[in-house]
């Protein structure tokens, strides 16, 4: 399992509060998303099943039409014919146009947050000679208890 999968693993665990803050932003996110998704399917099919030239003839039709939208993905079903239709599909896509760019930023912070979490942290030498990470501050003691053993060690 690599890296990636690794951090994967992490986010769903919540394994520290940078993973717990993404996975809780990814699923206000889902969660809303899935409600738009249903109270959409619903209006628009009420808004439009029956105007004339409208494609939205039975609700999974309609649930089809507004998920495509909301992955910002168009369809091959004609767009709504109504106003209120209308306006609905376009507070849909403000709805995926925000969710693309929340995602992104919240992706954003996340890999921001966990660099600097690396940063936090440093290799030293353990007591067998291993490379360890260990906290900065941890490393700096270390570095001190070895003293001038490891300065004159250096130095040869």
């Amino acid at each position: 399992m690599g890296p990636m999968m690794g951090e994967v693993g992490m986010v769903v665990r919540g394994e520290s509060r940078t993973h717990r803050l993404l996975r809780s932003r990814l699923m206000v996110l889902a969660v809303a998303t899935l409600a738009l998704d249903a109270l959409a399917t619903v209006g628009m099919y009420l808004l439009e099943h029956d105007a004339r030239g409208s494609g939205f003839d039975d609700l999974g039709g309609a649930l089809f039409w507004v998920s495509a939208q909301l992955t910002t993905v168009s369809s091959q079903m004609p767009n709504p014919v109504t106003t209120p239709g209308r306006v609905l599909d376009v507070a849909i896509e403000l709805w995926a146009i925000s969710v693309v760019a929340t995602l992104a930023g919240s992706l954003a912070a996340f890999f921001h947050a966990r660099h600097v979490e690396e940063q936090d942290f440093t290799r030293v030498k353990s007591t067998e000679g291993d490379d360890i990470r260990a906290p900065i501050e941890e490393g700096r003691r270390h570095e001190e208890r070895r003293g001038d053993a490891g300065r004159s060690a250096a130095r040869r």
